[in-house]
């Protein structure tokens, strides 16, 4: 099995080379990453500028893959157009240093990475652990080869998409494994109001993840629990109930002069 490896942390960033490890393992694991980190970038795509690829050396002196002065999207549109001699049949992003639940998924470019991927029909999913002052990501990353080898094992439809969010180790060893679907509710964020030493007015973005939420569980509340959570993901973005509905409004005619 051929496996892309991707990010928006970027190349040099320790989950990717911590998943890379694990996922050579299930295969052969081509690495393109972004040169530098694209945290929060979303689904951008570089259009005004060159897109400039370089190798890049693991610390053994082997070639560990290739830096693409890009976004995350980009890396995967190039891998596969130009830089693999044939598409590959998974494509993992990550690990992620902080979880991708709820709402940021619409924001993280890790997610964006995957959702490109599956643009192609490619069996693609996203990787995050959870923020803690020192990450473990190779504990991470044997947790989320498992799960990867189980979405594998199910064989699901070419261009499904996952996206899978790994507790901290801090809390100990993962409760379990819950598929459950994204947490659509804003929470934690906020803006903190600054000067600078010239007394100029700025602001920092502000985030408190949530330890416990209430109502019907999701990746965010499952996650705070301490598990490993799964949601399977669609990019089409049609609101298919309320087509009907707004298909019988009383939409203008063509303007006449």
């Amino acid at each position: 099995m051929r496996i892309l490896l991707t990010n928006d942390d970027g190349v040099y960033a320790a989950g990717l080379r911590a998943l890379h490890k694990e996922l050579a393992k299930l295969g052969e694991v081509t690495v393109i990453a972004p040169a530098l980190e694209q945290s929060g970038v979303g689904h951008a795509i570089t259009l005004l500028d060159p897109l400039i690829v370089s190798s890049i050396d693991d610390v053994d002196g082997s070639q560990l893959g290739q830096a693409v002065e890009g976004s995350p999207a980009d890396c995967v549109k190039l891998a596969i157009y130009e830089l693999m001699d044939r598409p590959p049949d998974l494509i993992v992003s990550g690990i992620n240093h902080g979880a991708n639940a709820g709402i940021n998924v619409l924001y993280s470019g890790t997610v964006a990475a995957a959702i490109e991927g599956a643009f192609f029909e490619i069996t693609s999913i996203a990787v995050s652990l959870e923020y803690s002052e020192h990450f473990d990501f190779p504990y991470a990353a044997r947790h989320a080869r498992r799960v990867i080898e189980t979405i594998l094992s199910n064989n699901p439809p070419a261009g499904s998409l996952f996206n899978v969010n790994i507790p901290s180790h801090n809390r100990g060893e993962p409760k379990g494994i819950k598929v459950v679907p994204m947490g659509v509710g804003r929470h934690g964020e906020g803006f903190e109001r600054r000067r600078d030493p010239r007394g100029r007015t700025y602001y920092w973005m502000t985030y408190a993840p949530p330890f416990r939420l209430e109502g019907e569980e999701s990746d965010v509340i499952a996650l705070a629990d301490g598990n490993i959570t799964v949601t399977p993901l669609q990019f089409d973005m049609t609101r298919q109930t309320q087509l009907d509905q707004v298909r019988g409004w009383t939409w203008p005619g063509p303007e006449t002069s």
